[in-house]
């Protein structure tokens, strides 16, 4: 399961990442916006990091024009690990390393072509454990406090 926001500025890279998605099989659940018409922002980012972080093995992408927004948004949900990357292989460290279970994407400074190889990378990528579960588990930790 792949739940996926945007705020108005991140309407048409959605689009395209839903579509990508998919073509990959994935299950999408699209918690909006829907149109051009200025919104906030931080509704879309909490309601996809809250669905994540209820849903045990599920994924989120949120989109806004910088990516700045909603991944500050997301890391404010407790059991979120949410990563803005801006290239294919930042995607995929996201995962192997970081455990990341939420994708923040900036439809102002990433195309199209990027932000789908992306997509696919943090989509395709198993978290690595090893020594990064340690240190994964001690951002869990001090979240716990």
């Amino acid at each position: 399961m792949v739940y996926i926001a945007c705020d108005h500025g991140g309407l048409e890279l959605k689009r395209a990442v839903i579509q990508k998605l998919e073509s990959m099989g994935e299950q999408v659940v699209d918690l909006g916006t829907n149109d051009t018409q200025s919104v906030d922002y931080p509704d879309y980012g909490f309601a996809v990091a809250e669905r994540v972080a209820k849903d045990a093995g599920a994924r989120g992408i949120v989109i806004c024009k910088t990516g700045v927004g909603m991944s500050i948004c997301a890391n404010k949900v407790k059991g979120v690990r949410c990563g803005l990357c801006f290239n294919a292989d930042m995607g995929r460290l996201c995962r192997e390393h970081n455990n990341a279970n939420v994708l923040a994407l900036g439809a102002g400074n990433t195309d199209t072509e990027t932000a789908l190889a992306i997509t696919e990378a943090f989509m395709t990528t198993e978290f690595a454990g090893g020594r990064h579960a340690n240190r994964v588990g001690k951002i869990d930790a001090y979240e716990a406090r």
